[in-house]
């Protein structure tokens, strides 16, 4: 058992996070097996709809999923189109074949080949009690279908499951961000849309269960809707940090740039180097280079503010901008950066696999502020680059304002 929950790398997560797993686990088990011993048998109708749901939905995860692995594209969390289909199945399926249903997840997960084991158990789990929570509340043994429980089930489906992950996510890492937590407004317009295409599903099929094979193209392209906050995000993020990239982190330094010099506000800008990067690169391999760099960024994260513009600018360099923060204030945040980061530890193996702690890790920074060189961003960037410098020639492990 220990060695089958390494694997997964559960044992990686913090305590508390692990046992709120293993209990939502536990729990969406205890459901399924409670369904199966208490439900009546399906009706061939039932058995029919159910085919024809179960059809459409499997014919759309493995031709989406075929298409994204063969464009070496990352899929983002196909949630959205496990709703419709999920959706039209409380409102039309017996709780017994509700829950073969939810193969559908399963089978998304064994195509797209998931690397952590526990995060899809997890996920799979969440989704089941989320269905048979809003089936519960419509009625177990025949759903209503009145307007009010048609917004019922889609709502239940939606938040039951968007509270149980956001607890996941809450305790696996405390500074998330509030969009990895609870997702981005696109999200939330996008089940909205799942949850409507569902109830139309359903009262499809109800009339006339081989119906439901017209779903397979609006769910496709409800699918890679679902995509385009990750494509997007791809576009914007670093992917070895999670931060703004370059590219991105200008135009949001430009956009915070242009608003507080229209209110007559401060703003700074820190700019970051790791000193001795690159001996962790040589000596130790680019893989724990890496490891560095996204335990960095998490660090940085937890140091400012949620307003703050954080951003990796390659290599070993970072930078933050802070809206509001005038110069003492901006240069205790880098203060306190430089002493997080003295203070990190980082788990790593080096080129012949063998566990090192990284503990000696210290970062130069310069610090520019509006009040000397302007709402300029190119100003603002080469001030804090002297001062970065003047940093590193000072014996590094160190902050020099401007």
């Amino acid at each position: 058992m220990i060695g089958l929950v390494g694997g997964w790398l559960l044992w990686r997560l913090r305590p508390a996070a692990i046992a709120y797993v293993l209990t939502v686990q536990a729990i969406a088990l205890v459901l399924v097996v409670l369904v199966f011993v208490t439900s009546r048998s399906p009706l061939p109708r039932e058995l029919l709809t159910f085919a024809m749901l179960a059809a459409t939905a499997g014919t759309v995860i493995v031709i989406t999923s075929v298409s994204i692995n063969v464009q070496r594209q990352v899929r983002r969390n196909p949630w959205t189109l496990h709703i419709a289909y999920l959706a039209a199945g409380i409102l039309t399926l017996p709780p017994n074949l509700l829950v073969l249903l939810l193969l559908g997840p399963t089978l998304h997960g064994v195509l797209d080949g998931r690397p952590e084991l526990h995060r899809w158990l997890f996920t799979t789990a969440a989704t089941t009690i989320a269905t048979l929570s809003a089936r519960f509340l419509i009625g177990w043994s025949e759903p209503g279908w009145s307007p009010a429980q048609f917004v019922l089930t889609g709502a239940v489906l939606l938040l039951v499951r968007a509270f149980v992950v956001a607890g996941g996510i809450r305790l696996r890492n405390p500074s998330a961000a509030r969009a990895d937590v609870v997702g981005e407004p696109i999200d939330v317009l996008l089940g909205i849309v799942a949850a409507s295409l569902g109830g139309l599903l359903a009262v499809a099929v109800h009339s006339e269960p081989g119906s439901a094979l017209l779903a397979g193209p609006p769910l496709v392209l409800l699918d890679l809707a679902g995509q385009l906050p990750q494509w997007r995000r791809s576009a914007q993020r670093d992917g070895k940090t999670g931060l703004a990239n370059a590219a991105h982190w200008e135009r949001l330094a430009r956009n915070e740039l242009h608003r507080a010099q229209t209110r007559g506000q401060p703003v700074s800008l820190l700019l970051l180097d790791l000193d001795h990067f690159k001996r962790v690169n040589d000596e130790i391999g680019h893989l724990a280079g890496d490891t560095v760099l996204a335990a960095v960024a998490m660090m940085l994260r937890s140091s400012v503010r949620r307003e703050d513009v954080v951003g990796r600018f390659g290599g070993e360099e970072f930078v933050v901008l802070l809206p509001g923060t005038d110069t003492g204030v901006a240069c205790a945040v880098a203060d306190r950066v430089r002493a997080s980061t003295a203070a990190l530890s980082v788990p790593a193996r080096d080129v012949h696999g063998r566990h090192r702690e990284l503990d000696d890790l210290t970062v130069s920074i310069g610090v520019a502020t509006t009040s000397r060189f302007g709402y300029e961003l190119t100003d603002l960037l080469v001030a804090a680059d002297a001062a970065l410098l003047a940093a590193k020639s000072g014996g590094r492990n160190a902050v020099t304002l401007a």
